[in-house]
């Protein structure tokens, strides 16, 4: 069979920018049509259709925005933390409403708090570029999205930790270590707090910060850790559930 005509799970995903775990549940949920090959599954270019479709999403409209210098619609951008709080509370107004959403609700909105206000408590008056963060999310797909072009969090933490070396520790101590109840060393302490609740509660998390990528699935505090091609020069975070 010519491998050009179809896309492993593991290529699929790296396409769409998330992680397998993410496609898998596609493919459990019928989104995405796959056929088993041996212990793997496959997905058939001409099953996928138009793959623009899938590309349109929150994560990497996020990521572009990221990974770019560009503006972005008032729609998903929020400049300051009022505004974040404001539109954080509209969601969690709208998941008491949803019935995917509202038995977590608290939960979901908890966790964006956490990671949206870190991006403000810890670029604060020393923003590399553009002040804010991206914040959007979709009650359909099930899928909150955040992103900043901040400092990053190996910065942050070498500021407590200069022994750090690479953004995939930085990651590690972020979500494991309790640093310290000051600023700007909370950020761990926040992201420790994420990691808590998805391990009790069916909620997903990839999370990126330079060229770092966390996988956290739901019901396990179990870090997944990689290195990968993108840098990511502040933080990107996709929550599913």
């Amino acid at each position: 069979m010519n491998l050009k005509e179809f896309y492993t799970t593991k290529e699929l995903a790296e396409l769409l920018g998330v992680s397998r775990i993410a496609v898998f549940n596609r493919i459990k949920k019928g989104d995405i049509k796959a056929q088993k090959m041996g212990r793997n599954f496959v997905i058939f270019k001409k099953d996928v259709g138009d793959i623009e479709t899938f590309l349109s999403n929150l994560f990497k409209l996020a990521k572009d925005w990221a990974l770019s210098h560009k503006e972005f619609p008032d729609q998903f951008y929020c400049q300051n933390s009022g505004i974040f709080q404001a539109r954080v509370t509209k969601m969690g107004s709208l998941m008491m409403e949803n019935k995917d959403a509202k038995a977590m609700f608290s939960l979901l909105v908890s966790i964006a708090g956490e990671i949206g206000n870190n991006s403000y408590d810890h670029n604060l008056g020393q923003w590399p570029d553009t002040p804010g963060i991206f914040f959007g999310y979709d009650l359909n797909k099930k899928q909150i999205v955040l992103a900043d072009r901040g400092l990053g969090i190996l910065k942050t933490l070498k500021r407590v930790k200069p022994e750090l070396e690479n953004h995939e520790e930085a990651l590690k101590v972020a979500f494991t270590e309790m640093i310290s109840g000051r600023k700007p060393e909370a950020r761990g302490n926040g992201l420790k707090y994420v990691r808590n609740v998805i391990a009790k509660n069916p909620i997903n998390l990839i999370f990126q910060t330079g060229d770092a990528k966390l996988t956290l699935n739901g019901g396990t505090a179990v870090l997944d850790i990689e290195k990968v091609k993108e840098n990511i020069p502040g933080c990107l975070a996709l929550i599913t559930y």
